[in-house]
């Protein structure tokens, strides 16, 4: 099983992440583009028991509906609780070089701007995750 060690900008709060995720994504929903002040985020979704806290307290903020944990000192967004389903939304910024490897992008009824890539660029959710197979054409 491989696991990764991640940390906020300034080191007070760090995660140990086991195994591989769920899925990883770029998100385009309105809440995360106010949570993290950007177009679109960076998502490595885990089962949460994977991350875990093991250095620091990070504070919870809601800025609209998911509760986001941050490092109380530099304000790092780590991870966002998905809880109904059990999951860790982690900011994928923290992951080392090459670890990121998205799948797709999600919620593009939001988007701000066109992304223009190879990967699919579902409206809503993909239908594995209670979506459809609804597209946005860029």
């Amino acid at each position: 099983m491989a696991t990764l060690d991640v940390n906020c900008r300034c080191g007070a709060v760090a995660l140990k992440i086991a195994g591989e995720p769920i899925v990883q994504l770029y998100c385009h929903c309105d809440d995360c583009q106010t949570a993290n002040g950007a177009a679109y985020a960076r998502a490595a979704i885990y089962p949460a028991p994977a991350v875990e806290i093991v250095r620091g307290e990070p504070v919870a903020t809601v800025v609209r509906t998911l509760e986001r944990m941050r490092c109380p000192e530099c304000a790092t967004s780590l991870f966002a609780e998905i809880a109904p389903a059990g999951m860790r939304s982690v900011n994928a910024y923290l992951l080392p070089k090459g670890a990121f490897e998205p799948q797709f992008h999600v919620q593009c009824q939001h988007a701000v701007l066109p992304v223009v890539d190879d990967l699919p660029h579902y409206k809503g959710f993909p239908p594995a995750f209670g979506g459809s197979e609804e597209f946005v054409a860029w």
